[in-house]
């Protein structure tokens, strides 16, 4: 079954995705807030619509796992091998403060881990995508595109701009480095940051959801890097009971 999917088509699908978005985003739009209190707008229903419409008719035979649709029971998700995992709109916040720090993600599971991700961020022209064993691209750039030979030196760490919490900032002023330069950054981007480069370590000792990173994970992986889990140091896994991802660290 991966072999038969496209990482072309789900490019294709954000991109797509990515333009409605932008109409949407380039003029006025209403917020509703969920149960959780956090925001919904309507680009992020007209994403869900064309993601989950597009891959339906594409790969019928892989459910769909998304932030906006109804949350498929335990019972039922733990048998799949292969599902997709989608955020339609990544950093809901940063699109309604018309910073550009948004992303589409894309992402393919298999079992518990990420062997696909796409994550587009539309305002800002930038397509991560990566497919297990075929490396990891930023615009056709593979990816990592920097390097840091001197870590003990100097780190370049990267944080939430809408969820910086004080545990994770206390994780960062304790880095084992004589200097660090620490930027803010919304969305799954953080993710991608670590992926290509431009920054070193991504803590987050903070709540997400697997949707939230799944898609820049599998990108991370194809990269070189990994994503861990803070408590037990070992790689992240999804598809759990519990769709709450534990505090991680991506470096």
């Amino acid at each position: 079954m991966f072999d038969k999917v496209s990482l072309k088509d789900i490019k294709t699908i954000a991109k797509v995705a990515g333009d409605e978005i932008m109409k949407i985003y380039e003029r006025d739009f209403e917020i509703e807030y969920k149960e959780d209190n956090s925001p919904l707008t309507e680009a992020d229903i007209k994403s869900n619509e064309i993601i989950c419409n597009s891959l339906f008719s594409l790969y019928p035979e892989i459910p769909i796992l998304s932030e906006e649709n109804s949350i498929v029971e335990y019972k039922v998700r733990k048998k799949w091998n292969y599902y997709w995992c989608i955020d339609p709109i990544d950093g809901t916040k940063e699109f309604i403060k018309k910073n550009g720090e948004f992303t589409v993600n894309i992402a393919l599971i298999r079992k518990d881990t990420p062997v696909l991700g796409v994550v587009y961020a539309p305002a800002l022209d930038l397509m991560y995508a990566a497919k297990k064993d075929e490396g990891a691209y930023l615009n056709d750039k593979r990816l990592p595109l920097y390097t840091n030979e001197n870590k003990k030196e100097k780190l370049f760490v990267v944080a939430s701009k809408s969820h910086l919490s004080s545990k994770t900032q206390k994780f960062i002023d304790a880095l084992d480095t004589k200097e660090v330069e620490q930027v803010s950054k919304g969305s799954s981007l953080k993710l991608c940051m670590v992926a290509d480069g431009s920054a070193d370590i991504y803590p987050r000792l903070a709540p997400t959801m697997e949707w939230d990173t799944a898609a820049a994970d599998a990108i991370v992986r194809e990269a070189g890097k990994m994503s861990y889990d803070f408590k037990t140091n070992k790689p992240m896994v999804y598809n759990k009971q519990d769709l709450l991802n534990p505090w991680f660290v991506i470096k």
